[in-house]
């Protein structure tokens, strides 16, 4: 490798050395405070990288990586929310019985496979980087030993991830055993010298979709999502939510604009069908929850429906489209569970909809700062959420997809309902049950909050002024 290549790669050296650089200071025993703080330190680090290989880009590191501006940006969204998931977990994990400070490592682990999905052009380096997310996540998800729901969410995460990871090798080998290559473009070379598709080639795509379903927990993959999320503590849901998702759907985007795989009627007709029913099938059953976690479980598997419809185009609209909804989508779930973090306590955590009743005259900051998270996952005007449900409506009505358009509209009309069943929760009655919040460490509470309010006010500016970003997401082209 050149010097160029390792400067290149900076943003995921940094993550692998930090995950390092943490187990040697746990070695020598100190403290959760000092290695929160260190961690904390260390991804901003991470994260500021990213401006640095800006002039290098794109940059190929033949034959398995690629970085461009999509990747880097994502990169950007992924170490971001490891970032702010840091600053929550200080005070959640510092009142319970088990030692968080190995939950960092793992944690720069999970980032670091979340990373390299985004970069990936080659299946090798997309299943070394799926494994590496996936594996941390197993012992994330179980980390608090005494609840039985985190046992049990982590075995189901276990025993499905594994299952999809045997769809996605075989439908791998299946590709390559019709293309007679791994590396996204030379599959797209090798395509051009067929008359026309063959059936073992369709079955090799369809099993990769398969397998990616799953991770994504798009209908009908989804069966593991509601379970997990509300076992999983409240910090590793919002790595799930975010990271986790944002780093397998950059990598599916990239292979299929690599490949052209959208000029596959049959493929994306079965694309057409996941999204339609993502998005009715996950609003609706967010509907009948009564548990938040569950809800916002549930609301994940709809928006990644929206997500889908831009996909779908597969045009530079697409690339604009699912840029900025990721960026949207990341800051407002961090934001809503960033509030059910900072509201749980060494118990349980703040997960049933009743406990949120009177919230607002308790706690009017945390009150309104969840309020501005839900409403714009509904997708209300002046909010983040707004303007991205616009843009991937324009990604599909350009290209043509009214039906799929349509039906965004009305299972987003649907998702009112639950979003403001919460919301009218939280300003109804005169007392709130839940507790004062972690008194215990006032500074860090307070962190938590200020956090959490930037995060508001980024749903708020991007939600007013969002031509900034997007002008910058313009000139972000897949290599």
């Amino acid at each position: 490798m050149s010097g160029n290549d390792f400067f290149a790669l900076t943003p995921l050296l940094l993550l692998a050395g930090s995950s390092v650089l943490i187990m040697l200071l746990i070695a020598v025993k100190l403290s959760h405070r000092v290695i929160q703080l260190s961690s904390l330190l260390l991804f901003t680090v991470a994260f500021s990288s990213l401006f640095y290989i800006q002039k290098l880009l794109p940059y190929h590191i033949d034959p398995l990586l690629v970085i461009d501006g999509f990747s880097v940006f994502v990169m950007g969204l992924i170490i971001f929310s490891s970032l702010v998931v840091n600053i929550l977990s200080y005070i959640y994990f510092e009142e319970k019985e088990e030692s968080p400070k190995e939950y960092y490592v793992l944690l720069f682990l999970c980032t670091l496979g979340a990373c390299v999905l985004t970069v990936s052009k080659h299946f090798i380096s997309l299943f070394l980087g799926l494994e590496v997310l996936t594996v941390g996540l197993y012992a994330l998800i179980a980390y608090l030993r005494v609840r039985h729901h985190n046992i049990e969410a982590g075995i189901k995460y276990l025993v499905l991830a594994a299952f999809s990871s045997a769809f996605l090798l075989f439908g791998m080998a299946l590709i390559y055993l019709q293309t007679g290559s791994m590396e996204f473009s030379m599959i797209a070379r090798n395509l051009t010298s067929f008359q026309s598709l063959s059936p073992l080639f369709l079955t090799g795509l369809g099993m990769v979709l398969v397998g990616v379903g799953f991770k994504l927990a798009v209908v009908p993959f989804h069966m593991w999502t509601a379970d997990v999320y509300q076992g999983a503590p409240a910090p590793v849901t919002a790595f799930i939510a975010t990271a986790s998702k944002g780093g397998v759907f950059a990598v599916l985007f990239r292979f299929f604009i690599m490949i052209d795989g959208f000029r596959f009627k049959v493929v994306m007709l079965i694309l057409i069908c996941i999204a339609v029913a993502s998005m009715i099938i996950g609003n609706l059953l967010a509907v009948q929850q009564k548990n938040v976690k569950r809800i916002l479980a549930y609301s994940s598997i709809a928006h990644l429906g929206y997500l889908l419809v831009a996909f779908i185009p597969g045009s530079m609209m697409s690339i604009k489209a699912v840029s900025f909804y990721l960026m949207a989508y990341f800051i407002t779930t961090l934001t809503a569970f960033g509030i059910v973090t900072v509201l749980s306590n060494k118990e349980t955590d703040a997960e049933d909809i009743e406990s949120y009743k009177a919230l607002f005259w308790q706690h009017p900051v945390l009150a309104c700062i969840f309020s501005s998270a839900l409403l714009s996952l509904a997708g209300i005007p002046l909010t983040v959420g707004f303007v991205g449900k616009f843009y991937i409506l324009a990604a599909g009505l350009q290209a043509g997809f009214w039906v799929i358009a349509l039906i965004l509209v009305v299972s987003s009309v649907i998702g009112l309902y639950y979003y403001l069943r919460i919301i009218t929760t939280m300003f109804a009655g005169q007392k709130s049950i839940l507790s004062e919040g972690k008194k215990a460490n006032p500074i860090f509470y307070m962190v938590s909050i200020i956090a959490l309010s930037a995060l508001s006010l980024l749903i708020i500016w991007f939600g007013v002024y969002p031509s900034g970003a997007m002008d910058f997401m313009g000139y972000f082209k897949l290599k």
